[in-house]
């Protein structure tokens, strides 16, 4: 049951030889038995199983990041300046999962305000990741991509800034995607930079991912960045051929900089899309490592504006016995605020403040427009790019703890996605060292369902997103 597709539970459900209680009660316990000893979740949720219904995921349990706003539940972001904070509304993202049926079991553990590539960044303590217990699972999903590679849930919902979908779900040999942006809305979602920030998906499969997606997506007023654009059904096209299908290869991305059996494992992947019948084409996209020192100036910009809200006065975490108004902001925000987050907002603070904008910002907006040109040159050659998600598998936890710029060397092949607003997505793709490699597939804006499609045709063809963690193969009797 633990390894069973969304459509295989719901078969079931339906049919009337499993109910939702049941089925909640099975995840609850693995939870129970399981979590302990990865810390994949802050908070738990007493489910509440739905009425008979035909939606697509009634019945179906799962987990949010804990960035989406549930009313009534906890809501932290991994910080302790919401370690108390409980949500007075609903985010969409849960409000159109509620509207599906789905049954939520807690809110997964994060990198604070989704700042970080290791979920070692968190005020409730570290994620470990469920193929190896030493190694990091990836942020700043961590934890949900651990829980559903533990399989604790069917899915969980993640966001994705920089790679914090993709890049935790190659570390942990999960799936997930990361949808145009505008394309799921933010509302209720706890912003870290505005203009990157998208919900999305992390899953065992594809198709469940297409499944979960489609009842994400759409068009939400109260989000000004929201696409208003119709939501195809992403499962129709799952089972179309992709023979004739272009592949773009980066040739900037198969260097010495990519962990050789990494690289392996990608090269596999790709040699598979060919074997199905889609044709490889090699494409430039020289601008990675500009890409990666751009975000991070303007995601931070963004940060300093969007965190300036959290200071004691409003709500979250106030210090005590402020002295006087200045004491206050400081106190809090230093005490409230992990060193990840401090670090990233003095360094947007730095990077808008007079005399720095036009030599830092405004290069920066510049750097972006440049990555977008070439992803829409390199896609005058192809239909997708596919390529490595992270230059190396999952590392060690404390290994790049004292280098903040080599953790954030991490996320040079994700972030250019962001940059550009385009879809992108991570598939398991085999091993290095025993721990886990992703395939990262980018699509154009809103192509999600060729991705989705892209992504299912690999997986009938091989078997690694339904190999578990020795963790979750233990207890796979329940």
């Amino acid at each position: 049951m633990i390894n069973a597709s969304i459509p295989e539970l719901r078969r079931l459900l339906v049919a009337g030889e499993l109910s939702p209680a049941e089925l909640a009660g099975t995840f609850a316990a693995r939870i129970e038995s399981i979590d302990p000893g990865l810390n994949s979740l802050i908070s738990r949720v007493d489910a509440v199983a739905p009425a008979a219904s035909e939606a697509a995921l009634a019945g179906i349990p799962y987990l949010h990041k804990d960035i989406f706003c549930a009313k009534g539940t906890r809501t932290t972001c991994g910080s302790r300046m919401l370690a108390d904070w409980v949500s007075p509304y609903d985010s969409t993202v849960h409000e159109r999962l509620t509207r599906a049926g789905a049954v939520l079991l807690g809110k997964t553990n994060m990198d604070e305000f989704a700042m970080g590539s290791s979920n070692e960044n968190s005020h409730f303590g570290p994620v470990a990741n469920p193929w190896d217990e030493k190694a990091v699972p990836g942020g700043s999903s961590g934890g949900s991509a651990a829980a559903v590679a533990a399989r604790l849930a069917p899915f969980a919902t993640g966001t994705d800034t920089g790679g914090s979908i993709r890049q935790p779900a190659a570390y942990c040999g999960v799936t997930g995607i990361k949808p145009t942006y505008g394309r799921v809305s933010r509302f209720g979602m706890i912003a870290y930079a505005s203009s990157f920030d998208q919900g999305g998906v992390i899953a065992k499969s594809a198709e469940d991912c297409a499944i979960v997606l489609g009842e994400m997506a759409g068009f939400d007023r109260r989000d000004s960045t929201s696409a208003d654009r119709d939501v195809p059904d992403y499962t129709a096209t799952l089972g179309e051929s992709i023979t004739g299908l272009r592949v773009g290869i980066p040739k900037q991305w198969f260097t010495e900089a990519l962990d050789p059996a990494v690289g392996d494992a990608v090269e596999a992947a790709i040699d598979e899309l060919r074997a199905a019948g889609a044709e490889t084409v090699e494409i430039d996209l020289p601008d990675a490592d500009i890409a990666l020192a751009a975000y991070y100036l303007l995601a931070p910009a963004e940060a300093s504006s969007n965190l300036s809200r959290f200071d004691g006065v409003r709500f979250g975490y106030r210090c005590e016995e402020p002295r006087d108004l200045q004491d206050l902001y400081e106190r809090t925000r230093s005490e409230g605020f992990g060193a990840e987050v401090k670090r990233r907002i003095l360094v947007g603070t730095y990077a808008l403040s007079a005399g720095y904008y036009d030599a830092f910002y405004r290069r920066a907006q510049k750097a972006r427009r440049l990555v977008s040109a070439h992803f829409d040159r390199a896609f005058e050659q192809c239909d997708v790019i596919a390529g490595p998600v992270t230059p190396t598998a999952a590392f060690d936890r404390g290994a790049h703890s004292s280098d903040p710029a080599k953790m954030y060397l991490e996320d040079i092949f994700t972030i250019p996605v962001n940059l550009a607003g385009l879809p992108g997505m991570s598939v398991p793709a085999g091993f290095a060292g025993g721990r886990p490699v992703g395939l990262q597939l980018i699509g154009r804006h809103f192509d999600e369902a060729r991705l989705l499609n892209v992504a299912h045709q690999y997986q009938q063809r091989v078997d690694w997103h339904r190999q578990m963690p020795p963790v979750a193969a233990d207890s796979s009797n329940q």
